[in-house]
């Protein structure tokens, strides 16, 4: 059945409301996503040398670290999955949760169960409504994290790797765990965001592929008091970094998917009110015309009518 012109001119007024919002969510979305670039570009050489300095006393020394020792039979996995706190952000949340899918299914194939530990309201309510067990989870910071609850999550993260470990659980941590691994959405540019999963524990990264020599390596590093007491402090700053900044890179992630929807929102809200005005403005005029034909049908009936009756 044909609308009236005043139902598609209430259509208008609503979907003009809605671009109205999608508009404003656009723009605050554009202009956060620059200061969350600048903190992800800021945090960036900090890990970098981090990782680089833990690396080479982890992979290039005599000591053993429970953080860096590999398993010998791993069972379990800790996966860390970084979601966004709220929606219309596009494939955003969905993307980094078919990531993790894909990363819970090949620790299974390697005989791993796997232990879920989320951020972000997206993938709490995503396992919660598939009635699949959560150890923890993080809500309410996924556009603008900070390194508290980066430190809060790496301490949460090490304590369950090192109760498999050997160590004495504490009452309320999570069960031990032999792997852990984060999955999170690494932003590339405005138009590119990439979900990727990478393993954090044990310690696996290495600079370079041949064993610098004792000339080379001292220089670089002295160990003050000693090189064990030295990982016992850095490898946890490395794990916190190391999850700060893939918080970082999700939040510019979910900004820059969020400005891109709200864009195509409101590019769509423009063709459906084109759309509605075109088919009102044909409603109008096919009205107009039905009352011009009745007029002259009126016109010629009250002639015949005259003529008849002389």
């Amino acid at each position: 059945m044909a609308l009236s012109v005043r139902e598609y001119r209430a259509r208008i007024r609503s979907t003009e409301s809605m671009k109205k919002i999608t508009r404003a969510m656009e723009l605050i979305a554009a202009s956060r996503i620059i200061k969350a670039q600048q903190r992800a570009q800021a945090a960036a050489p900090y890990a970098r040398e981090l990782t680089r300095a833990v690396s080479a006393v982890a992979t290039f020394s005599n000591v053993d670290h429970a953080l860096t020792v590999e398993p010998e039979d791993p069972t379990k996995a800790a996966i860390l999955i970084v979601t966004s706190d709220r929606g219309l952000a596009g494939a955003y949340s969905s993307s980094v949760l078919k990531e993790a899918e894909r990363l819970i299914e090949k620790l299974k194939g390697e005989g791993k169960d796997a232990d879920i530990y989320v951020t972000g309201r997206k993938g709490e309510a995503y396992f919660k409504f598939r009635q699949r067990p959560i150890i923890q989870a993080w809500t309410g910071f996924s556009d603008q994290p900070t390194y508290d609850v980066a430190r809060d999550i790496g301490e949460t993260l090490i304590s369950a790797f090192l109760n498999e470990t050997g160590e004495t659980p504490e009452e309320g941590t999570a069960p031990g765990v032999d792997e852990v691994h984060v999955v999170y959405t690494r932003f590339r540019s405005m138009l590119s965001q990439e979900p990727t999963a990478v393993r954090l524990l044990p310690l696996e990264v290495v600079e370079g592929d041949e064993k610098p020599s004792d000339e080379d390596l001292l220089p670089l590093y002295e160990f003050e008091p000693s090189p064990s007491e030295v990982l016992d402090s850095l490898l946890p700053r490395y794990v916190q970094s190391r999850i700060f900044f893939a918080l970082l890179q999700a939040a510019a992630s979910e900004l820059a998917a969020r400005q891109k929807a709200m864009k195509s929102a409101t590019d769509n809200a423009d063709e459906l009110i084109k759309k509605y005005k075109r088919i009102a403005n044909q409603a109008r005029q096919a009205g107009i015309t039905q009352e011009i034909s009745e007029i002259v049908g009126g016109v010629n009936a009250l002639a015949d009518a005259q003529a008849g009756s002389e």
